[in-house]
């Protein structure tokens, strides 16, 4: 992590939360000095881990480790809370039995375009159906997940940008019960590497999805995949 300005912008959003139950784990991949002598000063409920890492995914895979709470939820640096009253709206008063995971809106912040067929939309909002097999229909900012969900499951490293969407999939296949909320719960910036369009993040999500289903349909996924990738370049040029 060397996004000093960005982790400080998410930090000051968290801490501006009206709901104040939760603790936090910043994964800090052995950063410049400055940032760890930031990490070095905060205070509970923040505390940090400096170790290097491989990755986004193994660095949420200690996070979750870590974590004690009952939900968690990923951030990063850079990304903030819609507003202060977020956690509140999402775990106040709301009947929860039975739910696994919390998905909302999030709102993109950036020079990319976040869509393949809208250079206007920034906001992404949730689905949870079979249309998640055309494209990830929760964003990992705008999702709360049970943490009872990584018992036996953690993001694999093998997918380098796209294990989140691989998670879901697999979330999705086991039929756990997603509560979709109207409330917008994360700004991301749109310029991240899932963001990126190239071709090898469209290989990447044939590969996860014929892992998770079967060689035979291969052959679909790659043509669905293909064509969101020409219909992104046409969208952006």
């Amino acid at each position: 992590m060397n996004n000093l300005q960005g982790l400080q912008k998410t930090i000051i959003s968290i801490k501006s939360q009206t709901f104040s139950n939760f603790e936090v784990w910043i994964l800090d991949g052995e950063s410049t000095k400055e940032t760890q002598e930031y990490l070095v000063n905060l205070e509970a409920p923040f505390f940090y881990q400096s170790k290097k890492d491989k990755g986004i995914y193994d660095a949420m895979n200690k996070g979750i480790t870590l974590s004690n709470g009952e939900w968690l939820y990923f951030l990063g640096a850079g990304d903030e809370f819609f507003n202060e009253s977020v956690l509140e709206n999402c775990f106040i008063n709301r009947t929860l039995e039975d739910v696994n995971l919390i998905a909302g809106n999030i709102v993109y912040e950036g020079n990319t375009t976040p869509f393949i067929y809208s250079k206007n939309k920034t906001t992404k909002n949730p689905s949870w159906s079979n249309a998640m097999w055309l494209r990830n229909g929760l964003h990992h900012q705008g999702t709360f997940y049970k943490k009872t969900l990584f018992l036996n499951t953690k993001y694999p490293l093998k997918y380098k940008t796209l294990s989140d969407y691989w998670l879901n999939l697999i979330l999705y296949k086991q039929n756990e019960k997603c509560l979709i909320i109207e409330t917008t719960i994360a700004k991301c910036n749109s310029d991240g590497v899932s963001k990126s369009g190239n071709w090898n993040l469209y290989k990447e999500e044939v590969n996860l999805k014929t892992d998770l289903t079967s060689l035979l349909l291969k052959p679909i996924f790659y043509i669905v995949a293909f064509t969101k990738f020409l219909s992104r370049k046409i969208v952006n040029d």
